[in-house]
Parts: structure tokens; C-alpha cells; sequence
């Protein structure tokens, strides 16, 4: 359609999208488009679920490409670390090891999804840039694609779990059902820091190291190998630490432990904080992306 024959909205869209495609300043577009533009986008990324699915398998198969076990490799060395743990830590925490050891196991299971997340949604775009600047997609797509890796390695080291609690007549019973819910808001959470971060770390390459900094203290003050109600005088600790939620809702279903309803409430009140700070920042940057990396 020619230029002088649209209707006065579509003209007010054409012209600053075609000024901005020859070099202007990005600031003209009008906000509400910005807004129209990342909404579009992600609901086009989430369409594409064959794309990023099967990006995401072939990430995992690249990376252990001419292995015999493949991802198991991730699951036998964490399997071998929580042995190890597992067998001095009941000793020094005076825990008993049947309730311990499944704890224990899920903990770094667990922690490795949140994190393997978290350090991968920095990279989202970066590792993407032959994509993004030969093949024209949502980006949302490549954040996509990361949570859906990480969920596949998080399936894989399961498999310590099951065993774990084969041995230990483990059962969560019904319990079991809410660790749905629980690994949505882990994968909500998961595409929202990855608009966030990814966008951030585009542009300012030093965001990933200081991420990775951030999460070495986080493990520490996350009850993983620790429990939590070995805190008494620091129990704030805990309020305070995100991760301890998003901990939580998958841990406890998994060990059939009843979760309050402070630990949902504050789970979904981050999560929807978190969607809400990405996609204002992912709105004003998005056009911006390709021309970072």
C-alpha cells in the first residue's frame, strides 16, 4: 500500500518505522506502538514452539556431540556430588539421612534449573547473534529456547532423584500435582529475566560475570545443603532471598511437604514484579538488540 493512500494511523506508524530503519533515533516511534510491537513479538515467540523446541534440543546435542551418554554426564557428576555431600554433611548437621539426602538431592537439582536459567538468560541474545542478524524472528524466541533447555537437563538429573527416593520409600502423594504450578512460575520467571537480562547484557557484556558473582553468594543463603530451620536469629535471610521461593515450589510437591501460602503469594508477586520491569525494559530496547550484538 503506498504511503499517501493509508489512513492516518498507519501513516503515523509507516513513517517513524521507516525513518528508523534508515539510521533516526529510535525515541520516535510512539510508545504505545513500542508496546504493540513486544507484545506481537512475544506472542509470535510463544507460537513458535516447534522452532525454539527444537533449537533447544539441538543445543544440547551440540554440546555433547560424539558422547556416548550425552546430558547424563551433567546427571552423573551431580549424582556423584551429592554422594559426597550426602555422606559427611547428616554427620556435622546431626540430620537424619533418610529425610536428609532426598532434601539434599532436589536442593541441586533444583538450584541447577534456577541458576542454569538465570546465567543462560544472559547470553540469550548474545549467544543468538547469527540469527538475529542473518534470519529475521521474534527475539523472544531465543529466551524461549533457553528455558527449554535447562528444562531438559533438569529432566535428565531427575533421574538422581528417582533413585534417591526409590531407595528412601519417598512418595509425595498428591502433593505431586502442585509441582505443575510450581515449575510454570520457575519458567515464567525464566522468559521475563530473559527478556530483562538478555537486553541488558547486550549492550553491557560485563552483566554476565557480575550475574555469575551474584549467584555464587545466592548459594550459599539458598537452603540447598542447609536447612531452614536451622535459621533461627537469621530467618530474614530467607525473607529476603528470591531463589528460596522459587526453591520451594518445586522442592516441596517433590517431597511431599506442605508449602504456605507465603511462599505461593510471594512466588507469583515476583513473578508478575518481574514481567511487568522486563517488559518495559524489552518494549523500549527491543529494535535496538540486533544493532548491540
Amino acid at each position: 500500500m503506498a504511503l499517501g493512500a493509508a489512513s492516518n494511523e498507519q501513516r503515523e506508524l509507516l513513517v517513524p518505522l521507516s525513518k528508523a530503519a534508515i539510521g533516526a533515533p529510535p525515541q520516535i516511534v510512539p510508545k504505545r506502538y513500542e508496546f504493540r510491537l513486544a507484545i506481537q513479538d512475544m506472542i509470535e515467540g510463544a507460537c513458535s514452539w516447534r522452532m525454539w523446541g527444537l533449537l533447544g534440543w539441538l543445543d544440547i546435542r551440540q554440546r555433547y556431540r560424539r558422547s556416548k551418554i550425552g546430558p547424563l554426564w551433567i546427571t552423573i557428576s551431580m549424582g556423584a556430588m551429592i554422594a559426597g555431600i550426602g555422606y559427611f554433611y547428616p554427620t556435622l548437621l546431626h540430620a537424619s539421612i533418610p529425610r536428609y539426602l532426598p532434601f539434599l538431592s532436589l536442593g541441586f537439582i533444583v538450584w541447577a534449573l534456577l541458576s542454569g536459567i538465570v546465567n543462560d538468560d544472559c547470553l540469550a541474545f548474545i549467544g543468538a547473534e547469527s540469527i538475529i542478524k542473518q534470519i529475521k524472528l521474534p527475539l523472544t524466541l531465543h529466551v524461549l529456547r533457553v528455558v527449554w533447555r535447562n528444562l531438559i537437563l533438569f529432566a535428565h538429573n531427575m533421574i538422581i532423584y528417582v533413585l534417591v527416593a526409590t531407595y528412601f520409600g519417598v512418595w509425595p502423594g498428591w502433593s505431586l500435582l502442585l509441582l505443575i504450578p510450581g515449575l510454570v512460575l520457575v519458567c515464567l520467571n525464566g522468559v521475563s529475566m530473559g527478556l530483562l537480562l538478555g537486553s541488558v547484557s547486550a549492550r553491557f557484556r560485563d552483566v554476565p560475570q557480575i550475574v555469575v558473582s551474584i549467584l555464587q553468594v545466592f548459594f550459599f543463603l539458598t537452603p540447598i545443603f542447609w536447612q531452614p530451620e536451622t535459621l533461627s536469629r537469621q530467618s530474614w535471610l530467607l525473607d529476603l532471598n528470591p531463589f528460596y521461593y522459587f526453591l520451594e515450589v518445586v522442592r516441596g510437591p517433590l517431597l511431599g511437604e506442605p508449602l504456605s501460602a507465603q511462599i505461593w503469594l510471594v512466588a507469583i508477586v515476583l513473578t508478575v514484579c518481574g514481567w511487568l520491569a522486563a517488559f518495559l525494559m524489552y518494549s523500549q530496547v527491543r529494535r535496538r538488540i540486533a544493532y548491540w550484538l
